[in-house]
């Protein structure tokens, strides 16, 4: 599905570069060129995880430790987790594992979070209980006396939307969502047939409740999945993140892709630079994936030289994770003078 922001297509958005040569301005999403060398600064941990079974809970703890002012929300806070369980297929790692949910969850509790709660509206499968038994998260959830809430079917508030990439002008999210101290994104590491990659802020996705929009919320597609990223992820502004690559996915993903052993964790507590190191552990190039470029009309952070890389050099874990032929440009890069006037030095 294409992004329509403001009627430009992706090629288009691509040409605008050459118009800055003469205007100096890419006026068309209100965002002088020069402030995309401004980009906020954003620290991202790479870490190492070779397999469910070694200790995450250390590596992760350890990893939380580089980001005071998150450990400082979260404690004696409420802190929800939003794990990536949209669906079960048992030959494709579709969901964040549930060892890795449970790990996050121990080093927030760790830190002193007064409440920890794992919360998802799954897009596909309506019956969420089944889905937790078939995933093995539910075992996960009870083995460390961790609440759930589904999304889909928690109380709700309409909310007016903080950006209007959709123009829908306001949206309705879970009272859960709404009322934490702390919104953590637990992605998997995937690849998307549409949106080229599903990290931390597509993954916020499932905040949306399907009591109010249905399933699979195409209402959401219908306005456009980077203008549904956008806004939702601006109004809900979650404040970390920590993607479970130590099992990606490559191919047909979100939901058909193969397995990929990554063996990563990423986390930081600016999404938009999360996602785009993510995105080029997987052999992507940022610039090519929309939502993350019109992350910079609102403070979003992409350009690797504004990002401090924590743990390990990301040249060392660095994939060539495939993707579905129609995707092949998002792993082609741009040339040098065009990456300059979209990304900034």
């Amino acid at each position: 599905m294409s992004s329509k922001f403001k009627g430009y297509t992706r090629r288009s958005f691509l040409k605008l570069g050459g118009a800055a040569l003469g205007g100096g301005i890419m006026g068309s999403i209100g965002l002088p060129w020069f402030r995309r060398v401004e980009q906020p600064r954003a620290q991202v941990a790479i870490l190492k995880a070779a397999s469910y079974r070694q200790d995450l809970f250390d590596l992760i703890r350890r990893g939380l430790q580089e980001y005071p002012a998150v450990l400082a929300q979260a404690k004696g806070g409420r802190v929800v987790l939003k794990p990536n369980i949209v669906d079960h297929y048992a030959a494709h790692p579709v969901n964040t594992h549930p060892l890795f949910i449970a790990a996050v969850a121990a080093a927030f509790r760790h830190y002193g979070a007064a409440e920890v709660i794992v919360a998802e509206g799954p897009g596909h499968r309506r019956d969420t209980e089944m889905l937790l038994e078939l995933s093995g998260v539910g075992d996960a959830l009870r083995q460390e006396k961790l609440d759930f809430v589904d999304l889909n079917l928690d109380a709700i508030s309409r909310v007016k939307l903080a950006s209007n990439f959709t123009e829908l002008g306001q949206m309705f999210f879970p009272n859960t969502i709404l009322g934490a101290d702390l919104v953590v994104s637990l992605p998997k590491l995937k690849t998307h047939h549409w949106a080229g990659v599903t990290l931390s802020m597509k993954n916020m996705f499932g905040t949306v409740p399907g009591v109010k929009y249905g399933w699979p919320k195409n209402l959401l597609h219908w306005h456009g999945i980077s203008e549904s990223i956008l806004d939702i992820n601006h109004t809900i502004r979650p404040g970390f993140a920590i993607v479970d690559g130590v099992e990606g996915m490559e191919g047909d993903g979100p939901l058909h892709g193969d397995a990929i052993q990554s063996g990563v964790i990423v986390m930081g507590d600016r999404l938009s630079a999360v996602d785009a190191t993510a995105a080029r552990i997987m052999g992507v190039y940022p610039e090519r994936i929309d939502y993350l470029m019109y992350t910079l009309t609102l403070d979003g952070t992409v350009n690797d030289g504004r990002i401090q890389q924590l743990g390990e050099n990301l040249a060392e874990v660095r994939q060539n994770f495939s993707v579905m032929n129609h995707m092949a440009f998002i792993k082609q890069p741009l040339p040098l003078t065009k990456k300059i006037l979209l990304l900034g030095w």
